[in-house]
């Protein structure tokens, strides 16, 4: 059994912001390796996030970022369950994240549940009809365009996008990973994005 020290406890918490508590056991589970007791801290976070779905999220910020020296903006509102949380640093911090991603990835939904059902039609039928035009027999052209979709979904809702300051995380973790920290359900509801000249939708 590895000795867990208090500088090891220290830094899993500097990398994931987890308590001290957690730290510890998660270290003692993974036998003080630091990468297993990380992710044992995000399957912690993701269930505890899962727990949590069905809770009442009506707290939270609505923040801004401004890019692109005032010709890009992106507005979104970040959900929790609490005032106190909302008031924390890491909670306006993620807010900001948010906001930030918005404006850099420009999605269009939140989550694959918010695409219509017309979109999604229209887009596999571009994909089918790409796969055909490359010479794929029709069954292999329907799941081209399923795995197509899904890529689709990666580009167009927030909560499938890489985090852009961490790409081995979607949106989706980062909020399962701020849910699982804070112990309350965190989401976001809607965002807007503007950019300097174009017309509105």
């Amino acid at each position: 059994m590895a000795v867990i020290t208090s500088e090891i406890v220290k830094k899993l918490r500097d990398q994931t912001g987890a308590g001290m508590m957690d730290c510890k056991r998660a270290l003692e589970e993974s036998n003080g390796d630091v990468e297993q007791a990380t992710e044992y801290l995000r399957k912690k976070g993701a269930a505890v996030a899962a727990k949590r779905a069905d809770r009442e999220a009506n707290q939270g910020v609505v923040e801004a970022y401004i890019h692109a020296g005032g010709r890009i903006g992106a507005m979104v509102e970040l959900n929790c369950e609490t005032d106190f949380v909302a008031k924390t640093d890491e909670f306006k911090q993620l807010a900001h994240d948010i906001a930030m991603q918005i404006a850099a990835m420009t999605p269009l939904f939140v989550s694959k549940e918010d695409v219509d059902q017309a979109t999604l039609e229209k887009e596999i039928e571009i994909y089918k009809a790409q796969a055909v035009n490359e010479g794929k027999p029709p069954q292999i052209a329907e799941k081209i365009a399923q795995g197509r979709l899904e890529k689709y979904y990666q580009e167009v809702c927030l909560l499938e996008q890489s985090f852009i300051k961490d790409s081995g995380k979607t949106i989706k973790d980062l909020l399962s990973d701020a849910t699982g920290k804070v112990g309350e359900k965190i989401g976001v509801r809607r965002f807007i994005r503007y950019h300097l000249g174009e017309s509105a939708q």
